[in-house]
């Protein structure tokens, strides 16, 4: 009893003993903060890189693509057994992608992906982050009236009622230039020499009527009898739907605020130049209407993707046998049932489809982003290696304190021992001094680790405010929120970890105690 009456003597008695606590205490707190907030972002990431892949990816590197997939995906399931919940075939293409800005063009290289609607969103979260809310319940290609991001005030407006007013202005336009250089008398030549026309001359315009969308048609080249004009206000050309960061860029305005500067919108018409599938490599240059965006927060798709129908993509590419009709593809998809092995399947394709037979290349998605993937866990471990130096410090700290208080308790320890008091008594009143330090400063810095993680977002509001600055750029990261989890084992091991270095800062100190005979200690006090 008497050890635990002085270990509470010695812990309210001494400042230095508050030092270390607080020590301890700033360890625990950083650790469980920084693993909680590493943790949401990882999981967040996880989410995402998972829900814009799927399971298995089987990819095709031959220029004429896979041929025959339904042939493969019966020779796939029979590998596979009842492990997969779902599959989707596409065909992915590198392809330059050119906007119309007013009058300058915009270019950037995209990787065109032709999905099949009807069953790709059932092995991704396609459909999640597209911004119109009839496409994230069902994907279409068909340029809607409105609606799109109705959660975001600055979007600007877009689909059919856009399309037909931009329409009927630039005809408008186009019907002033041509009056103007009429009466001024100016040949094609000449007027485009002439310079712009002037605001105020569009007075006269005619207002902007909004058309109902008509009967989806390609730009006809024919000529034939069902041929009809391409009228634009009415008509669309193939859907498109873009990552957002491919026709928009993020910035700050005059006023600091984070605006989106879009070069285009749902209804506008892009231009697609990409390599077809013949041995012969020739150029596609394709005209489409962008329908819809695709915006998942990972800037590795946003700027890099751009989807349309599959059949429209192996229409254009020549992806069809002329004699057979059949059609190809580039990748294969899969979706595994809950609880599937991924690797177990990913191996067993790779035994049916050997690499030095087949020109397929077979990822799980995890496989897909090793890299980043091993990234994260690295950061990870260091930031908790150099995390747990800060609670070391405080050990190192807590083994100082002790020395002292055996050099100042000598006398103590002398009479204590001369009573009767073991060597292994006395220890232990250090070893208990040290675990209650420990424990002390573990649970303190539990409670706030907690309640500053809890309020983490609040917290970065406070220090915006005080520097000016955000905590996390919104042009860099697209997020509004600091993601955090907290993983209960994760707080066990920093407790644990936390009062056992406590405990080891004790140990020197209560064996020089134990050790201390009391003859000499009481002869030379």
């Amino acid at each position: 009893m008497y050890r635990w009456l002085l270990c509470f003597r010695y812990l309210r008695t001494r400042y230095i003993a508050l030092a270390s606590i607080i020590s301890v205490t700033l360890g625990v707190a950083t650790l469980i903060v920084v693993n909680s907030v590493m943790a949401g972002f990882s999981a967040e990431m996880h989410d995402r890189l998972h829900g814009l892949a799927s399971d298995i990816l089987i990819e095709c590197h031959t220029s004429g693509g896979m041929p025959d997939p339904d042939a493969r995906l019966a020779e796939i399931k029979e590998v596979c057994g009842d492990q997969i919940a779902g599959a989707s075939v596409s065909v992915h293409v590198p392809a330059m992608l050119g906007i119309d800005f007013n009058g300058q063009l915009v270019t950037r290289h995209v990787n065109l992906v032709g999905v099949e609607p009807e069953t790709y969103d059932t092995v991704s979260h396609f459909g999640r982050y597209l911004l119109h809310p009839e496409n994230k319940e069902h994907v279409t290609f068909d340029l809607r009236n409105d609606g799109y991001a109705p959660d975001r005030d600055s979007f600007p407006p877009s689909g059919w009622a856009y399309r037909t007013a931009r329409v009927a202005y630039d005809n408008a336009l186009e019907a002033e230039r041509n009056r103007f250089n009429s009466a001024r008398g100016l040949t094609d030549p000449e007027a485009a020499s002439a310079g712009p026309i002037e605001a105020d001359s569009l007075a006269d315009a005619p207002k902007m009527t909004f058309a109902a969308p008509g009967e989806f048609l390609t730009e006809p080249t024919d000529g034939g009898p069902a041929a009809r004009t391409f009228d634009p206000a009415v008509d669309q050309f193939p859907g498109l739907i873009l990552g957002i960061s491919t026709s928009s860029v993020r910035y700050r305005d005059e006023n600091n605020n984070v605006a989106d500067r879009f070069y285009c919108r749902p209804g506008d018409d892009v231009r697609m130049m990409f390599p077809n599938a013949a041995d012969n490599t020739k150029v596609v240059n394709q005209k489409f209407t962008v329908v819809d965006m695709y915006e998942s927060g990972m800037s590795e798709y946003d700027s890099t993707f751009a989807f349309c129908r599959l059949d429209q993509l192996q229409d254009f590419r020549g992806m069809i046998d002329p004699q057979s009709g059949t059609r190809s593809i580039t990748t294969i998809q899969l979706k595994l049932v809950e609880g599937a092995s991924l690797n177990e399947v990913r191996d067993a394709l790779r035994r049916r489809f050997p690499p030095h037979q087949f020109a397929y290349d077979i990822q799980t998605w995890r496989d897909m982003q090793g890299p980043l993937l091993a990234a994260v866990r690295l950061e990870t471990t260091i930031l908790n290696i150099l995390l747990f130096l800060i609670i070391a410090v405080a050990g190192f700290g807590i083994l100082a304190t002790f020395f002292m208080i055996v050099v100042e308790k000598t006398r103590d320890i002398g009479t204590l021992k001369a009573l009767g008091a073991s060597g292994a008594g006395v220890m232990s009143i250090f070893l208990s001094y040290g675990l209650l330090l420990g424990f002390v400063g573990s649970g303190a810095g539990l409670i706030g680790g907690l309640l500053f993680v809890r309020h983490i977002n609040s917290v970065a509001g406070v220090i915006e405010k005080f520097t000016g600055q955000e905590v996390f750029d919104p042009t860099v990261y697209y997020f509004t929120e600091i993601p955090t989890i907290i993983y209960p084992f994760t707080l066990v091991w920093v407790m644990v970890g936390a009062v056992a270095i406590a405990a080891m800062a004790s140990v020197l100190p209560a064996l020089r105690a134990a050790r201390m005979h009391p003859v000499r200690a009481l002869r030379f006090e």
